[in-house]
């Protein structure tokens, strides 16, 4: 009788992970045109200025929220769920690996920890988009909403963290479809 429920068990599994491979564990994904903007960490995009009034400006090097509810309290540079923003990485197996192959060793040897892919920080109204959703957005990559904006409001619209305040403006505002995977 036991080796019976041990074959039961072994084609349940096998059942199990066939059904897994065939449907994907992941939900059903939806293609949406949504308006895009980019932004980044200084003090224009995000809304904070070095030093306080409290202080006489002479503590520049601490910063402070200059606009919105938390006009005055210390800015941390954290996203809305306590994460750091960051753009997408492709890691080594992807498109740019291909187009320039003679990378390889130099990133296998010098940036091991850019190996593995890793998704940017999107900002998104989180009453359409809940933290931890997945969108993958043309010329972007992947990206996970980890952050909520001021001025990002309804479901047609997000936000794409550059590192730099210089792509970000050559981003700009584009209307692109995006596969949100829930």
């Amino acid at each position: 009788m036991r080796a019976f429920d041990t074959i039961r068990f072994t084609i349940f599994c096998l059942l199990l992970i066939l059904v897994v491979l065939f449907f994907g564990c992941a939900g059903k994904q939806i293609v949406r045109q949504m308006e895009t903007t980019a932004y980044c960490g200084c003090g224009k995009c995000c809304g904070w200025e070095r030093g306080s009034w409290k202080y006489l400006k002479l503590n520049f090097w601490n910063r402070y929220v200059s606009t919105g509810k938390r006009k005055g309290h210390a800015y941390t540079g954290h996203t809305a769920s306590g994460t750091k923003p960051h753009e997408p990485h492709p890691g080594l197996f992807s498109v740019d690996s291909v187009k320039h192959p003679w990378m390889i060793p130099v990133r296998i040897i010098f940036f091991p920890w850019l190996l593995m892919p890793r998704a940017g920080t999107i900002a998104a109204d989180t009453k359409f988009y809940r933290f931890g959703t997945r969108m993958h957005i043309p010329k972007y990559g992947w990206g996970v909403v980890e952050d909520r904006g001021q001025a990002i409001k309804g479901e047609n619209r997000i936000d794409l963290y550059l590192r730099t305040h210089r792509k970000a403006l050559e981003w700009g505002r584009k209307t692109v479809k995006v596969r949100i995977e829930n």
